[in-house]
Order: structure tokens, then C-alpha cells, then sequence
């Protein structure tokens, strides 16, 4: 059942979480503080900017004093501290890097699903636009890709306003494209043939991925990972040595959890074969294995070094960030 304050506040922000919106794309700077994505790792890019890296050199952000040794820049002596110890000391400065933040939404038609509040695609847009303005209030260069059946749109990672608005953009065209032109005719033949091309599709974009971001980006993944493959797996190891990627799950509640009302009322299927609900014995069954499903998911994806960052479709996002 759907919360009557979640509600109003989508009705308030005339939300439909069927379609997206320009207007609830901008709605998301107002949200920002509630993000974190100050850099857990070394920054590799080699571009100056305002994160600070590991390595020390002569910089913008003061580290140390130390004691002066042959070979050090006269410029950098500490006179203060050298004054106070009698002893020749000079300062070290941490060099400052820039960090690109890029995007990966996924906009697959796995995501076109929602039991509650949203579909998938539309928290996922809601994500992607979060992150996006807070980038943008961090300074950081942000650009990514918007991966559909038929599409991949890409926004190179800049700094500026304008890319900020044509990244939103490429998000509402995203959107619209798949739910214009996305039809599936109802056979395990093409359930099946849909899921592989699915998979070949998402291990694509993971693939260009790789080539686009530059070493020391911070990544994030926006995906329910339905269509994560073993070939993509190899692909998001290789990027997390230069990168530090999060991978944001995008799930609806139902999909973890069946309600009880759901037998002899509800028919799942795995694209291939289709059954209905019938006991509460398989609603249990059902609910233990997708808590599993989303355990070996999460699993999976940690031991490559990659965070993990669950987001219900069930919820607003501000309410769980």
C-alpha cells in the first residue's frame, strides 16, 4: 500500500513515475545535500583541480613541514617553523586532481516495471539526476551514457550548466524512446531472444564504458542488473582498477517481497514459462529465493570492488538517501 505523505508528494510535484519529466529532473537540486560523493579511493586523473591525491608534491593544499633536504625548492621553506626549531624545514603541499563523475543509466525494458510508487526507470532517472546537479555544485565535470533498446545516448563529462541540462535532457529522451517504440510480442521464443540481446545490449554499454572513462572517475551504475552478464562482469572488473564504480540497484518492492494476497491473483514468469501464484507456501518460496537472487547479486558485485547501493522503486528517493 502506498503512503499517503509519498503520495502527496508526488502529486505535489506532479510526478506520474510512469513518464519523466523535465520539471522532476530540475526538481533533484533541491535534494543534494543529502548525497555524498566525496572520492573513497586515490584520485588518478592528472588534471589539477580540488580533490586531493595520495601522492605529494607542490599544490594548492598544505600537507606537512618537514626537515629541509638537498634538492628541495628554496621557495617552499618554512620560515615559521624553521625560525622556531633552529632547524631548516620546508612545507609539502598535496597535489590537487580533478575527478570526472560518470553516468551509467540504465533504461533497458527491465526497467519499465512498478508495483507501487514508480517504475524502475523513472527512480533510475531520478538518481541520475540527483547525482548530476551535485556534481555540478561540487564543480566536478560530470557526462555519461543513457543506455535503451535501440539507443545509447552519450554526454561527454563537463563542468558547465548547459551539459548539466543536455544530460537531463538525454534522460527524458531516453525515457520516451523505449516507451515509444518498445513492443514485445508474447513468446518464449522472443522472451528469450529479448533477454539475450537484453544482455548483449547492457554488456555493450559496460564495454564503451571502459573507453570513455577517463582513469580516476567516479562511476556510477544505475541498473536493476537484471541483464548482468558474465561478459560485463569482466568489464566492470577492468574499470574499478582506475575507477571507483557504485553500482545503485534499482528494485521494486515486489520483486523482493510477494504480499500474501498475491495467491491465485498474481502470475510471474522467468520469460520463458509462466505461473500463477497459488499458496502461500510458494509465495514463501518465491520470496526466499529472490532474497537470495539479490544476496548473490550484491555478493557478486563487491568482490570485484564495486559498491553497492540499494534504491527502492517502492520509495521517494530523498526519503532513503
Amino acid at each position: 500500500m502506498i503512503n499517503q505523505q509519498h503520495l502527496a508528494w508526488i502529486k505535489e510535484n506532479n510526478i506520474s513515475g510512469v513518464q519523466c519529466s523535465l520539471d522532476e529532473l530540475l526538481l533533484y537540486q533541491r535534494y543534494i545535500h543529502l548525497l555524498n560523493t566525496k572520492p573513497n579511493s586515490r584520485v588518478k586523473h592528472h588534471l589539477s583541480g580540488q580533490y586531493l591525491a595520495k601522492t605529494k608534491g607542490r599544490g594548492m593544499e598544505f600537507d606537512e613541514a618537514r626537515h629541509y633536504q638537498p634538492g628541495d625548492d628554496v621557495r617552499t621553506i618554512d620560515w615559521r617553523v624553521t625560525a622556531r626549531t633552529g632547524k631548516t624545514h620546508t612545507k609539502i603541499f598535496r597535489e590537487e586532481k580533478d575527478r570526472p563523475i560518470f553516468i551509467l543509466c540504465d533504461l533497458l525494458p527491465s526497467m519499465y516495471f512498478g508495483s507501487s510508487l514508480l517504475f524502475k526507470s523513472i527512480q533510475a532517472c531520478h538518481l541520475a539526476s540527483l547525482i548530476a546537479w551535485k556534481a555540478k555544485k561540487n564543480g566536478d565535470k560530470v557526462g555519461g551514457l543513457v543506455l535503451t533498446n535501440d539507443t545509447m545516448l552519450e554526454s561527454k563529462p563537463r563542468a558547465r550548466q548547459q551539459a548539466l541540462l543536455h544530460w537531463l535532457n538525454q534522460l527524458q529522451l531516453g525515457h520516451q524512446t523505449l516507451q515509444g517504440g518498445y513492443q514485445q510480442e508474447a513468446s518464449a521464443e522472443n522472451n528469450l531472444n529479448s533477454k539475450q540481446y537484453a544482455q548483449e545490449r547492457f554488456q555493450q554499454a559496460c564495454a564503451h564504458l571502459r573507453q570513455v572513462a577517463h582513469p580516476g572517475s567516479l562511476i556510477y551504475i544505475i541498473s536493476d542488473f537484471q541483464n548482468l552478464s558474465e561478459p560485463a562482469l569482466q568489464h566492470l572488473f577492468q574499470l574499478q582498477k582506475h575507477c571507483e564504480v557504485n553500482a545503485c540497484s534499482i528494485y521494486d518492492p515486489i520483486e523482493q517481497s510477494l504480499p500474501q494476497y498475491a495467491c491465485n491473483n498474481l502470475a510471474i514468469t522467468n520469460g520463458l514459462a509462466t505461473k500463477v501464484i497459488s499458496s502461500l507456501s510458494q509465495v514463501e518460496q518465491y520470496n526466499k529465493s529472490a532474497k537470495r537472487h539479490f544476496v548473490n547479486q550484491k555478493q557478486t558485485l563487491q568482490q570485484f570492488n564495486i559498491k553497492w547501493l540499494p534504491i527502492s522503486a517502492g520509495l521517494p528517493l530523498h526519503k532513503q538517501l
